[in-house]
């Protein structure tokens, strides 16, 4: 997974990605699901003040701005399994 996005989503797995979305990284943090005209919260976090590589070396990881910027795709129990899972993709792509 050497290709995450900043929170730690694949977006190579999305049936949207290339099609509606093009990723947070090529589209400068724009994603379908966000309204339209704004950019996702985890992109423009201070991370990059603190030069993080991204959400995975930080402290607060997962934080409010993962909560606000949900897929609304998911159930709550859906999106609380997503969020584990990209924390744990998130913290070993950094060993």
């Amino acid at each position: 997974m050497a290709n995450l996005s900043v929170c730690g989503t694949d977006c190579r797995t999305c049936g949207c990605f290339g099609n509606m979305c093009t990723g947070c990284n090529e589209c400068e943090g724009k994603v379908f699901h966000a309204p339209e005209g704004t950019a996702c919260a985890i992109y423009q976090c201070s991370i990059h003040d603190k030069e993080l590589k991204g959400c995975g070396e930080c402290d607060k990881a997962p934080c409010d701005i993962w909560r606000n910027t949900r897929d609304p795709r998911y159930s709550d129990e859906e999106f609380e399994q997503n969020i584990q899972m990209r924390i744990q993709a998130l913290k070993s792509s950094q060993n």
